[in-house]
């Protein structure tokens, strides 16, 4: 028996358990401690190798949810056969008694953790034989939580960018779905879409906690960017809240409900290592909105309050410049 082999095998494989485990089956731990340090390692290089185009960063997320199951492939596949390499005589060749390679260690334990089973080779009698089924067992179980990790990933992805859609389709920026919202005596007509956004956000919130290899997952086209429209969406609403005359405003619960899931949001940033920028955004242009004839108050009154949004602005500001893209307005 080899008892460094066997050692290592076993540390391979807790490691592996561990963060599949924590990663698939815990929705508030977010990412297992070696995915997100694999998630971190390809963003940044991936960052660094498009220069910024929006082409090449809408790629990152596929690349880091590949890598990401290739190193749990690498983690369990390894330490199976480490284990195994531990004992000489672990398995037996039926077709000659040449001694057993490292190939064939490595084909074994393969064909045993994607249950094909092994019609060549014959496990030991005891310990292996209960091994290879637990070897078997362990790739059962990775294959339908990896599966069902990435149908869940992707159905997010499709959340993220309905989502963008939906926000685009009130305006292209916080101007126009501010006057577009503007029925002539109230703000009201934007009521109900405000309670959707709020319930849409608060669902692809849970999904960023739960699958942060979201964070990664950009679109190349601007109108699809979920950090563009969450952007929008947070000044559209600072407009409502600070902007807009006592009186002719949207529902102020429905603001505030919106506003708070945005905060919630804006939490989940920090799981996907993303950091504010140094500087806040520039204002809305009130001046556009009061040409249009919309009530709003003094841009003097309206700077003031935007004082106290700074961190949350510049949170915003850091997400978008993440993926290279600009400042709504």
């Amino acid at each position: 028996m080899n008892e460094i082999y066997a050692i290592l095998g076993m540390i391979l494989l807790i490691a592996g358990i561990i963060d599949f485990a924590w990663t698939t089956l815990w929705p508030d731990g977010g990412a297992g401690p070696i995915t997100k340090r694999v998630s971190l390692l390809f963003w940044v290089l991936l960052r660094w190798l498009s220069g910024g185009k929006s082409s090449l960063i809408s790629l990152a997320g596929p690349i880091i949810l590949i890598a990401t199951l290739l190193t749990w492939i690498l983690l369990f596949w390894t330490g199976w056969t480490l284990l195994f390499a531990a004992d000489p005589a672990s398995f037996i060749d039926t077709n000659d008694n040449n001694p057993i390679s490292w190939a064939e260690r490595w084909y074994v334990t393969g064909y045993l953790l994607f249950t094909l089973g092994v019609g060549d080779y014959i496990m030991e009698e005891g310990l292996w034989q209960i091994l290879a089924v637990l070897t078997a067992a362990c790739g059962l179980v990775f294959i339908t939580l990896g599966v069902t990790y990435i149908l869940s990933v992707l159905d997010a992805v499709t959340q993220k960018r309905a989502f963008a859609e939906s926000v685009r389709g009130i305006g292209d920026n916080v101007t126009e779905i501010v006057s577009n919202s503007w029925n002539g005596k109230n703000f009201n007509d934007i009521n109900l879409l405000l309670s959707s956004f709020s319930s849409q956000l608060s669902t692809l919130t849970s999904q960023h906690n739960a699958y942060p290899i979201l964070h990664y997952y950009h679109s190349s086209k601007r109108d699809e960017e979920l950090a563009v429209s969450v952007a929008t969406l947070d000044e559209v609403l600072t407009v409502f809240k600070f902007g807009i005359k006592e009186g002719y405003g949207p529902n102020k619960l429905l603001i505030h409900e919106a506003r708070s899931t945005i905060d919630s949001f804006i939490t989940t940033l920090r799981n996907g290592y993303i950091s504010p920028a140094e500087m806040a955004p520039p204002p809305p242009d009130l001046d556009t909105m009061r040409d249009k004839g919309l009530p709003v108050v003094s841009t003097d009154v309206f700077l003031d309050s935007l004082e106290d949004l700074s961190a949350r602005r510049k949170a915003l500001l850091g997400s978008l410049r993440d993926n290279s893209r600009k400042w709504p307005d």
